[in-house]
């Protein structure tokens, strides 16, 4: 029973903040302010948007292609239809159950190309390796590109840098050491996560040993091009936010993509966070949450329409078979 409550709760938390956000802020915000955020949203130049959703689209059919790449050395070779519609089914699944879209993912192919579960799933988990690798690339590069922008938000709020130089020392050191900590320990709890650690290793050398890794780097870079392009182009649809430099919305695409993972699908949470970035910035808090709202419901549209139409065409395009 209790664990029945926990899973509830993991699921009806994370739903019940993203609405709590999007009625906070709006609640907060003048009726001046709202009318503001609703006309950026409204008069939104819908082919920008367009673009976006084929960005998007293409990022999607890219993930589904790469995965070949995976399965292939272990002796599978599923249609590109069956492993983009599996895909698109597991992006669905995310707004419904967080993180449930990879066991969907898994399941879908497992059932309609015959690939155990466990090996699907392990090739899901080695793949998302390289994306958090590109991920955490991009974030240093717009860290470093913001040093500007950070140095004169530190002057402008009386911080020494030199100081935050410092936490950052010290964290990384207890880093190390909690690292060594772990090695070591025999706790259950830590033998888990070095396990997992270890796994992720495994996942890293399996993606350097793949005969087609070239191709596999290849498409795991276009991705995330088109995940930027995607979110970029949103950029041109606001009048007013046109000229933004492209550092600060990589910023705003870092926050992102954090973000996106605080709630179902992003809800509530991702425009809220662009917004609150693109502040920091000089831009208006309703048109950096116009800009967030537009991206997040242009990719959310194009998962809800290719999902739906992958949960309903999966069984029917395999039964032709």
């Amino acid at each position: 029973m209790k664990k029945k409550i926990i899973k509830i709760l993991k699921i009806v938390l994370p739903l019940l903040l993203g609405v709590f956000l999007i009625w906070y802020s709006l609640k907060s915000a003048t009726p001046q302010e709202r009318q503001e955020l609703w006309e950026n949203i409204s008069t939104a130049n819908p082919w920008f948007l367009l673009l976006s959703m084929l960005f998007g689209g293409l990022s999607h059919l890219s993930r589904a292609y790469r995965w070949k790449f995976m399965l292939e050395p272990l002796g599978y070779k599923p249609k590109l239809a069956n492993s983009f519609m599996a895909v698109m089914a597991g992006y669905l699944a995310n707004f419904g159950i967080p993180r449930s879209g990879e066991v969907l993912r898994a399941a879908s192919l497992s059932s309609y190309e015959k690939v155990p579960f466990e090996k699907a799933f392990g090739t899901i988990i080695s793949e998302r390796i390289a994306d958090v690798i590109v991920m955490l690339s991009i974030t240093a590069i717009t860290l470093f590109l913001q040093t500007e922008h950070l140095l004169a938000y530190f002057r402008a709020n009386e911080i020494n840098p030199l100081f935050s130089l410092g936490i950052l020392l010290a964290l990384v050191l207890l880093g190390v050491l909690g690292l060594q900590i772990i090695k070591r320990s025999q706790l259950p709890f830590l033998v888990r996560i070095k396990k997992m650690a270890y796994g992720l290793l495994e996942g890293m050398r399996s993606i350097l040993k793949m005969k087609q890794k070239w191709a596999f780097i290849f498409h795991t870079l276009f991705i995330w091009f088109m995940y930027i392009l995607m979110f970029y182009v949103i950029v041109f649809s606001i009048p007013g936010l046109g000229n933004t430099e492209f550092s600060i919305i990589m910023a705003a695409f870092v926050v992102g993509s954090f973000a996106i993972s605080a709630t179902n699908g992003g809800i509530g949470v991702y425009p809220v966070a662009i917004g609150a970035i693109l502040m920091l910035f000089g831009i208006s808090k309703q048109s950096g949450e116009a800009f967030g709202w537009l991206t997040w419901g242009t990719q959310t549209l194009m998962v809800l329409i290719l999902g739906g139409l992958s949960f309903i065409f999966l069984p029917i395009f395999n039964r032709q078979k």
